[in-house]
């Protein structure tokens, strides 16, 4: 008798679980079913998002960095699977070392970024970044991997949690990474990954009031409705260009400006 094999089922990321759409849905792309994301798992991956933020954010940035560091470690031991997923050996070695270059950066960007500022007075001043809170990304379609990583790396390395709007056309290689990402130490709701139809979920995404930025990077219809619905409720839309950079993760970091008198 002739076997048939097993056709997964690729399911949401959020709050560090992996549960179905609320609505049931699913999508068929890249021979297999993908769970078709909703406004609702949207309003639910923001709320896991702004929970699991005051642990990322607490936590000391030499330890984000190696939790970035690990998140690289495994999927270099996951390479082959990537690279039938992602479609080409180079776009998961550039992905894997991205994760890489950030955990670097990550213990460095306070020194980088913050400075001692001189004042007229008996007085210390000082500039320090902080992350904003919770990020939304809409990851490019093109490359589905790296093209993701490109853009959640920089937002998560300051201590930001983000929810990401994974590449419609290609999202099994964003599937794949959650599954990375779920043993990889990086706490619940740090990162939360849905998929579905993006022109469905992006202007809940911009819309929404708890969601402090957005990167708008892998839009392809109205960018500039998007642009206003985040405009409406003061949130900070980031256009990173492409690569790697400090700057990058600076985009997602508040400057704030800490007072002190000398002697006390």
């Amino acid at each position: 008798m002739t076997r048939l094999p097993v056709a997964k089922t690729y399911k949401l990321y959020i709050g560090g679980s992996f549960p179905r759409s609320e609505s049931g849905r699913t999508y068929e792309v890249e021979g297999a079913n993908v769970a078709r994301g909703s406004r609702k798992d949207v309003r639910d991956a923001v709320s896991a998002a702004r929970e699991g933020f005051p642990k990322w954010a607490g936590m000391t940035a030499y330890n984000r960095g190696q939790v970035l560091y690990r998140i690289a470690e495994m999927m270099e031991g996951r390479r082959a699977q990537f690279v039938d997923v992602s479609g080409g050996e180079q776009q998961v070695d550039e992905a894997i070392d991205r994760w890489i270059w950030y955990a670097g950066w990550a213990d460095k960007l306070a020194q980088i970024l913050g400075s001692s500022n001189p004042v007229a007075g008996s007085y210390f001043n000082f500039t320090i970044p902080e992350p904003m809170g919770v990020v939304g990304v809409v990851a490019p379609e093109e490359p589905a991997l790296l093209g993701l990583v490109s853009r959640v790396a920089p937002a998560i390395v300051g201590g930001n949690a983000v929810i990401v709007l994974a590449s419609e056309r290609r999202p099994i290689a964003a599937m794949t990474l959650a599954e990375v990402l779920a043993t990889s130490d990086v706490p619940g709701g740090v990162v939360n990954i849905l998929t579905g139809r993006k022109n469905e979920l992006s202007s809940v995404l911009a819309s929404h009031l708890d969601v402090n930025a957005i990167d708008l990077a892998g839009v392809d219809g109205d960018r500039a409705e998007l642009e206003r619905l985040a405009a409406e409720n003061v949130k900070r839309v980031v256009r990173n260009g492409e690569g790697q950079s400090p700057w990058h993760a600076a985009a997602f970091l508040e400057m704030k400006t800490v007072w002190h008198p000398i002697g006390v």
